[in-house]
């Protein structure tokens, strides 16, 4: 049976859309936000040559480079101001995640509510200029050694330092801003929209590998099957969920008995979305970036980083699915589905799960379901981000065609269209309570009327 709640999220069209002024404003603001993002990506880091990094990438294209340009929205293929995208500060957010789950001070500071988190987030911020400082002067340094600065030196050194590390603080706060007065995570939203942009040009760029004969009509026709394939899995695995039964009892309030009730709580096969994908990347990006565009005069250490560590290499797959699943695990435990917080708030709203005492008990149960569920959905997250990449490589096609691509678009555009059926869902509660409140108005003043 189909709670109110239920009935009325089936019954939610888009034709409410135009009568929900709230929402329409958070959505021309979070498109307005995106536009100024694409744009930003168009504009020149100062003193780079263009014509060589465009041979460059063309040659890298099918390999690091062509990852870089993936999450950075095409903006490294051209040196954009925003070419260092939000990896440094997805880096810095997962370093100060980390300590925070093993430094005690920082774990406090956690439990002071909004005080504690802002102070976090602080330290965020703190973390994004350090790497991104750290990432745009190995860049710049990069650039010069592989011949693509029109004038090597300090100078050259200094403003690309000062508009990348500006670009990705921008960009940061670019994403704080949507998520906090848009619709949607503001981060996963620049990279979903990075990806949708770019990837016109790159379906283009392979069809004329077919067209071409570089590629086979078969090898083209599999790999169009394999990404329809793993599209309809990813869909399905993010819609599945375990749904736990959640009992409240009869209460008394007043003179009156309120009849006990009967829910659930539904947790995702994969709690924590695309967030462990995006972070094992932005660990794997991050020693190499640097070693990219220095046109093979990175010395000893980064040469055997690139030569192990490149995408498609052994150690690569092996240490981007091992960190996929850490993630999963760390950022579901962690950040998306705490057990003791859900514990603890069924317990304050009297519910209970049949069987199961409230409190601690209650906790221990639900971390059993959830790391059964977590073996399932961090196989799942691996698979879908290492197969397509394992073909991918071997094809030498775009990386607009990996797992990791699919699913951003996938999880970040399901989760939008969430969010945007839920303020459409408040809205028409706002609406009810609304006419509800003007029938007990009208009906006041008729009885007041005839008492006269």
């Amino acid at each position: 049976m189909a709670s109110a709640a239920e009935q009325m999220a089936a019954n939610v069209s888009w034709g409410t859309l135009g009568k929900a002024t709230e929402l329409r404003q958070r959505i021309f603001f979070t498109i307005g936000l995106l536009i100024v993002y694409r744009i930003g990506t168009y504009i020149p880091v100062p003193g780079i040559d263009g014509n060589a990094l465009r041979d460059f990438m063309d040659q890298a294209a099918a390999g690091l480079g062509g990852v870089l340009n993936m999450f950075t929205g095409g903006a490294i293929s051209r040196m954009g101001i925003f070419a260092l995208g939000i990896m440094p500060y997805i880096s810095a957010s997962i370093i100060v995640q980390l300590m925070t789950a093993m430094v005690p001070s920082l774990q406090q500071l956690k439990k002071e509510g909004e005080q504690g988190r802002k102070k976090i987030n602080q330290y965020t911020r703190y973390g994004t200029v350090l790497l991104a400082t750290m990432q745009a002067y190995g860049l710049a340094v990069s650039l010069e050694a592989g011949d693509l600065a029109t004038d090597p030196g300090w100078y050259f050194r200094a403003a690309t330092v000062i508009t990348l590390v500006g670009g990705t603080m921008f960009l940061m706060w670019l994403g704080e801003q949507i998520t906090a007065r848009g619709v949607g995570n503001g981060i996963s939203l620049i990279i979903f929209v990075g990806i949708i942009a770019e990837l016109p040009m790159a379906m283009a760029q392979f069809f004329e590998q077919g067209r071409s004969g570089a590629l086979s009509t078969a090898v083209v026709l599999g790999v169009i099957a394999m990404l329809i394939g793993t599209l309809i899995f990813v869909v399905f695995m993010e819609r599945a969920l375990r749904k736990i039964h959640i009992q409240y009892p009869r209460r008394q309030v007043g003179m009156k008995i309120y009849d006990g009730g009967s829910s659930h709580l539904p947790i995702k096969v994969n709690p924590a979305g695309v967030i462990p994908a995006i972070f094992a990347s932005s660990l794997l990006l991050l020693p190499t970036t640097l070693a990219t565009f220095s046109g093979g005069q990175s010395g000893p250490v980064m040469s055997t980083i690139l030569a192990y560590f490149g995408p498609g290499q052994p150690l690569y797959l092996l240490f981007f699915g091992g960190m996929i699943i850490f993630f999963t695990y760390f950022y579901t435990h962690n950040v998306s589905f705490k057990v003791d917080d859900v514990a603890e708030n069924l317990k304050n709203q009297n519910g209970f799960v049949p069987g199961i005492r409230p409190g601690k008990k209650t906790e221990e149960y639900l971390e059993y379901v959830v790391n059964r569920l977590l073996v399932l959905g961090s196989v799942y997250l691996a698979l879908v981000c290492l197969i397509p990449e394992m073909v991918r490589s071997n094809l030498a096609i775009t990386a607009y065609f990996g797992g990791t691509s699919i699913l951003i678009i996938v999880s970040v555009g399901m989760d939008t269209i969430q969010q945007i059926q839920s303020h459409l869902l408040a809205h028409q509660y706002e609406g009810l309570i609304e006419k509800s409140q003007l029938r007990g108005k009208r009906r006041g003043g008729k009885k007041g009327t005839s008492r006269r």
